[in-house]
């Protein structure tokens, strides 16, 4: 090794001839110096960078108490996401490949201060690239595997793909999935339309939600005013988009497409509705409003499917007319709500005992939907 420069013999895998694929060893000390978190976060305008969950403390210390032991074997590599800039130089013979990898030497750029960003990210084992980078067994070598990548969304798109056995924080695929583009497994596949949604909510200057839903990149915001789980809304959406629901005629089956912005302008439509009948339970955390707890949001997601089926009968998605019919028809249950204060007489419960639970759900969305459709009856 030179001092900018990690050479390390290692076998070149032939699996995609547009993305080279490497495996080979580091020591634990090289790590830090090699490759960098891709923290997920979004910038001042609302574009989203990284990809990485935030550290967890207690996982890093046990897998370093590990590394500190006696007898240590550790088989558990890393996957790396390396800049074009590596070199790597096939040797030569006629052993030198068996058609399936080739034996070589890779080269690895080192920045040139120590403030200087690393040449590679770390895909797959964050936590214990942190664990090695603290062990006093520096030169204990790791495997790795290292593939050509500097697309941001090449590197997303694995990232999702090799933490689908260990699963990843709910909110963090939520706000990951729109950002990939690539053909994704059938199970992250359904997630990805509700998450496009969920996102244009967060960040659209139209919506009622913008900057009002938790996701990944701001949890540990500070400044953040996000209010609403995006899980919650995820599982209204979810819902919404099955055959009886508002949004599910935007989908054409035939051709396995969808109207992302109709559905996008029915929700905008409702829930600026919502918040425009209900300013005061509006934006604030659910411990002092149960309308932006999940058992709000859901209750009212289902009421949703209910009043925008009469709405969008003749007015078109987004438009003023269906606002104002939107507000129009949640009038009807307007009086009989208890966000804040008081008690839900129907249910004889308190408005602050009233929990995320799906008992809870069913009972609070079946009493606004009867209440709306007797009012409404009453009224025509």
């Amino acid at each position: 090794m030179t001092d900018n420069v990690i050479r390390r013999r290692a076998l070149r895998i032939e699996q995609n001839p547009g993305i080279p694929l490497y495996v080979f060893a580091l020591e634990a000390g090289e790590i830090d110096r090699v490759a960098d978190v891709a923290r997920i976060s979004r910038d001042e305008a609302g574009r989203l960078f990284g990809y990485q969950r935030a550290e967890k403390k207690q996982h890093v210390q046990q897998i370093l108490e590990y590394l500190d032991s006696e007898n240590v074997l550790f088989p558990n590599g890393l996957i790396l996401a390396l800049p074009t800039s590596v070199r790597f130089r096939g040797s030569r013979g006629p052993n030198s490949t068996d058609g399936l990898s080739t034996i070589g030497t890779l080269e690895i750029p080192l920045p040139e201060s120590s403030t200087a960003p690393r040449p590679a990210f770390i895909v797959d084992g964050q936590q214990r690239s942190l664990a090695l980078a603290r062990t006093r067994r520096a030169k204990l070598p790791v495997t790795v595997a290292g593939f050509v990548a500097e697309d941001i969304q090449v590197q997303r798109d694995q990232f999702l793909r090799v933490n689908t056995v260990s699963p990843l924080p709910g909110s963090l695929v939520t706000e990951l999935l729109p950002e990939v583009h690539t053909k994704l497994p059938t199970k992250l596949s359904a997630k990805k339309l509700p998450s496009v949604l969920v996102s244009a909510l967060n960040q659209d200057d139209d919506s009622p939600f913008k900057g009002l839903i938790k996701q990944a990149s701001t949890i540990t915001d500070k400044r953040s005013n996000a209010v609403v789980k995006d899980n919650s809304l995820i599982s209204a959406i979810e819902e919404s988009l099955k055959p009886s629901g508002a949004l599910f005629p935007y989908k054409n089956l035939s051709n396995n497409t969808v109207d992302t912005d109709a559905m996008r302008n029915i929700l905008v439509t409702y829930w600026s509705a919502v918040r425009d009948t209900f300013p005061d339970a509006w934006g604030v955390s659910p411990t002092k409003s149960r309308l932006m707890g999940g058992v709000g949001i859901r209750s009212m997601g289902r009421l949703m499917d209910r009043v925008m089926d009469r709405v969008l009968a003749d007015a078109e998605p987004g438009s003023p007319e269906a606002y104002e019919r939107a507000k129009a028809e949640l009038a009807f249950i307007a009086p009989h709500c208890r966000w804040t204060k008081g008690r839900w007489p129907e249910l004889n419960t308190p408005w602050n005992e009233l929990q995320n639970l799906p008992r809870h759900i069913s009972n609070l969305s079946n009493l606004l939907i009867r209440i709306y459709l007797q009012s409404r009856t009453s009224a025509s």
